[in-house]
């Protein structure tokens, strides 16, 4: 087994995985983000990416090969 993070991957499954992540964390967590942002003066959509980005650093990426 090979075991990599976020920055190991090439930048296409990157960005997919950036992609899947924004969903899953507006899912979750859209309302409160939104409502922070709102309170705070912050872009929604550049904390969003931000949120995103530290959601995939949670992730732990296992290939068999």
């Amino acid at each position: 087994m090979i075991y990599l993070n976020y920055n190991n991957l090439d930048a296409e499954t990157q960005n997919h995985l950036l992609s899947v992540s924004k969903e899953d964390v507006e899912n979750r967590f859209g309302n409160d983000l939104k409502r922070y942002a709102q309170e705070h003066h912050l872009d929604y959509d550049a904390l969003l990416d931000e949120e995103a980005t530290r959601n995939l650093y949670t992730y732990t990426y296992v290939f068999n090969i």
